[in-house]
C-alpha cells in the first residue's frame, strides 16, 4: 500500500477516538520509528510501505484503538534528547519532567563542588537520573525504586545511553536511613490524588502503573514528607532537594518544607503555567 493511501486510512480509522492533531503525531512517530522522514513522504507520496512497515502500522493501529499509549507500542520515547525504553512497568516520561532536569543541570553549572553526588528517588525508567548523569560530567548518580521490573528497564536505559548509575531496590516509605550523604536529592514521586482520577485520560488510567501515579486523598504528601525527612539527615551542607509536584498543592509543599526547616524554598511553574516543581536548601 502507498504511504499516502495508508495515511488516509490511518486517520479515518482513529478519528472517532482521538483529535486529528494527535493522530497525525501518532503517524509521525511510527514513521520516525522506521527512519522515514515526513518530508520524504510528502515528496514521494506514491512510495510503497514495506511488508514489515505495513504489519507494524496495522498492529499499532489495532493497539491505538484500545487506547494503548503510542510510547508503549513503539517501546521507547525521547526525553531530554536521549532515547529511553519504556513498557507498562514504568511511567511514560513527561515534558514537564524535562524542565525539572534542566533546572538541576543549570544549578549544577555553578555548583561549588568538583564532585557532586545525586540521588533520584522513585526512578522509574531512569529518565531523571540518566539525563543528569549524561549532562553533569562531575556527578555520581544513585537511583532507587520500589519496583524491580522498573529498575530492570532503568538499567537497560543506562546501558543504552552509556552512563553508570548506582541502582538500588528500595521502598522509600519503609526506609529509615540512607547509606550515604548526597549533595542533591531529587524525586518525582506519586502525587495524583484519587479524587483527580476523573481528569485523566483512559490511556493513562488503563496502562501506566498505578503505584507510580496515585496517592490517597487523605495523605497526598505522603512521599514528600518521608523524602524531606530523609533529606534533612542525608543532604550535605547547603545540599539541595528538588521535587516534581502536584500542581494543586504548591502552598502545601512550601509549608511541608518549612516544617523541616528547609530554606530558600522556590516554587516554579512549568510551560503550562502551573506549579510543577520546587527546590529548597538544607
Amino acid at each position: 500500500m502507498k504511504i499516502k493511501t495508508y495515511k488516509t486510512f490511518f486517520l479515518e480509522e482513529l478519528k472517532q477516538i482521538y483529535p486529528l492533531q494527535e493522530i497525525e503525531s501518532f503517524y509521525k512517530i511510527i514513521l520516525q520509528h522506521f527512519g522515514i522522514k515526513q518530508i520524504d513522504t510528502a515528496l514521494n507520496p506514491s512510495t510503497e510501505l514495506k511488508t514489515d512497515e505495513l504489519l507494524f502500522f496495522n498492529d499499532a493501529l489495532h493497539q491505538l484503538k484500545k487506547e494503548i499509549p503510542i510510547q508503549y507500542i513503539i517501546g521507547e520515547i525521547e526525553f531530554y534528547g536521549l532515547t529511553f525504553k519504556v513498557d507498562k512497568n514504568v511511567l511514560i516520561p513527561r515534558p514537564e519532567t524535562e524542565e525539572l532536569v534542566q533546572w538541576i543541570i543549570n544549578d549544577c553549572k555553578n555548583h561549588p563542588k568538583n564532585s557532586i553526588k545525586i540521588l533520584d528517588i522513585g526512578s522509574g525508567s531512569g529518565c531523571i537520573a540518566i539525563s543528569l548523569a549524561k549532562n553533569i560530567p562531575n556527578a555520581t548518580v544513585f537511583a532507587c525504586d520500589i519496583s524491580e521490573k522498573a529498575l530492570k528497564i532503568a538499567q537497560k536505559n543506562a546501558d543504552l545511553n552509556s552512563v553508570h548509575i548506582h541502582f538500588e531496590n528500595i521502598n522509600i516509605l519503609e526506609t529509615e536511613l540512607l547509606t550515604q550523604q548526597f549533595d542533591i536529592i531529587v524525586s518525582n514521586p506519586p502525587y495524583v490524588r484519587l479524587q483527580e482520577k476523573h481528569q485523566m485520560k483512559k490511556n493513562i488510567l488503563e496502562n501506566e502503573p498505578e503505584i507510580a501515579l496515585f496517592v490517597d486523598d487523605e495523605n497526598p504528601l505522603l512521599f514528600y514528607d518521608k523524602i524531606a525527612s530523609l533529606a534533612k539527615s542525608h543532604l550535605t551542607k547547603n545540599g539541595q532537594l528538588y521535587f516534581e509536584i502536584n500542581q494543586y498543592l504548591g502552598n502545601e509543599m512550601i509549608n511541608l518544607l518549612k516544617k523541616y526547616h528547609f530554606k530558600n524554598i522556590e516554587l516554579k511553574k512549568d510551560f503550562y503555567e502551573v506549579d510543577r516543581m520546587i527546590k529548597a536548601f538544607i
